[in-house]
């Protein structure tokens, strides 16, 4: 096994994450599959999220009717003011 250094900030993060882990597993967890844990949870995709940010909030249709409403004016103000 290898050695590594980790803050201890890290290391409480780390701790309580395993401890977690072993509520969630019922049983004994150390920190290397903690960490093992982790690695696989980042590169896990979860598309559930990235729609639920994707989606539109709700009222945002009049916000986005008022942006698009404020862009036009700014055109017509510009091609008031420099002709283009």
């Amino acid at each position: 096994m290898s050695v590594i250094r980790v803050s201890k900030s890290t290391k409480m993060e780390l701790l309580r994450y395993a401890s977690e882990l072993q509520i969630r597993l019922g049983r004994r967890v150390d920190f290397d599959e903690a960490i093992a844990w982790l690695l696989r949870e980042a590169r896990r995709r979860r598309p559930e999220l990235l729609l639920r940010a994707c989606s539109p909030i709700e009222g945002a249709e009049g916000v986005l009717g008022e942006l698009y409403e404020e862009r036009r004016r700014d055109e017509e103000r510009a091609k008031r003011k420099y002709g283009v």
